[in-house]
């Protein structure tokens, strides 16, 4: 029996994808739930699924441009898949091989000891007790000691590499060339440059700067952590501190966190989260849906998942719709500053970046903190100057006293005194 392997709908809106490559050959055998192949569409990528075992023929080649629905292999259910590759009756079997020529390289390598016992012409040649221990250890007899005629393996060439950190192996000469290399464009990567051209010409995008002293989470994350490993088994990062101040953030300043759609502007109650991944396909953003109602454990585990996920090409369509407010981290690559772009229909995105010791003035003194610039994009269609600045400053106090986000943005003596 032909089992056919059809393109999946990726989304309501998608007609066409493209077969981005196959993980197996033309009538290769292939067991049942394993991932035989790959598309890509303008919004994300699926694994094709071997929904039974059998041999799969290929119908179409990798690169083509193709329509939902079609059928791009068939899989000849009749054949018998073995659970387990058999080894041949008549052969070893292969860790068996692989230990005994192992043994037999270890035996020709390692060469037989030397007497280190003078021979007649060297008599009355006396040798302390531990030089002979060091000649029984390196396998040398008294003549490579006197005249030098042992030979130079390996072994010596590893050891004056390890002893001499200056020797460097000479680099090779650089090949001239003039080739170049051409390939087609992805769906995906169209889509996201359609997307970029629109932000520029159809918002009023401005980006406001602030810098925040990370001294106080990283010496939360420095005292809890191993703890924090323990109690949730993962480890504990920025991001979610970082996700907790804006979805804080967010609720005082709601235009922030608001659209346009046609005439109307549209203020969510809930605050939906993306967070940017760069993977080899191009950038993704994977949502994390009412980021205010968790904790930051919660956050961490789910940032952690979606990243992955993400890496793989595994996220659904679903994971990677709405969202109200982005983050991007620039810093992870090692940027300093940026303008991060606007992720649409959303209004404004945060850009974090990477922290460095910088001097700074405290009390009137000056002290090396750790810093980072920390950079709000926003649609000024939607948001005014004042919220914009005053949202980012928000997350400068939260990020660098932690112990406002327990009170909901207010410092513990505020909430204590009811101000």
């Amino acid at each position: 029996m032909a089992l056919e392997i059809k393109i999946p709908s990726p989304g309501e809106s998608i007609s066409e994808v493209e077969l981005a490559s196959w993980f197996v050959e033309d009538g290769a055998l292939v067991t049942k739930n394993q991932e035989i192949g790959e598309i890509e569409s303008e919004k994300a990528t699926l694994p094709l699924i071997a929904t039974e075992p059998g041999q799969i023929k290929i119908l179409v080649k990798e690169g083509e441009t193709i329509k939902v629905g079609t059928v791009v292999a068939s899989i000849d259910t009749s054949v018998e898949v073995p659970d387990t590759p058999q080894e041949a009756p008549d052969q070893p079997a292969k860790d068996v091989v692989e230990k005994e020529e192992t043994r037999a390289v270890d035996q020709k390598a390692t060469p037989e000891p030397k007497s280190t016992k003078a021979p007649a012409e060297h008599k009355n040649i006396k040798v302390t007790p531990v030089a002979k221990q060091m000649m029984e250890q390196e396998g040398l007899s008294m003549d490579d000691i006197l005249t030098g005629l042992r030979k130079i393996n390996a072994g010596d060439v590893q050891k004056v590499l390890g002893l001499s950190s200056s020797f460097k192996i000479p680099e090779q000469p650089m090949t001239v060339t003039r080739e170049e290399e051409r390939r087609k464009v992805s769906q995906l990567r169209k889509k996201i440059s359609e997307r970029l051209v629109a932000v520029k010409n159809q918002t009023a995008m401005l980006t406001t700067f602030n810098e925040a002293d990370m001294s106080a989470i990283m010496a939360i994350r420095k005292e809890y952590q191993e703890q924090f490993i323990r109690q949730h088994g993962l480890k504990l990062g920025f991001m979610s501190f970082f996700t907790k101040a804006v979805t804080l953030a967010l609720r005082q300043f709601p235009t922030v966190n608001s659209f346009l759609d046609g005439e109307e502007v549209v203020t969510p109650g809930y605050c939906d989260i993306g967070i940017a991944v760069q993977t080899e396909k191009g950038l993704m953003v994977p949502v994390i849906r009412n980021a205010e109602a968790m904790s930051l454990a919660e956050l961490e585990s789910n940032i952690a998942d979606m990243a992955a996920r993400a890496r793989k090409a595994r996220l659904s369509i679903e994971e990677m719709s709405g969202g109200t407010f982005t983050i991007s981290n620039g810093g992870i690559y090692g940027s300093m500053l940026s303008t991060p772009i606007l992720n649409p229909p959303q209004s404004g995105i945060l850009g974090m970046h990477n922290i460095l010791e910088r001097p700074v003035a405290i009390n009137g003194k000056v002290e090396i903190r750790p810093m980072m610039f920390i950079a709000l994009s926003y649609d000024h269609r939607v948001i005014d100057g004042k919220d914009s600045v005053s949202f980012l400053k928000m997350i400068k106090e939260l990020l660098e006293e932690p112990a406002r986000m327990i009170f909901g943005h207010k410092s513990p003596e505020q909430f204590l005194l009811e101000v």
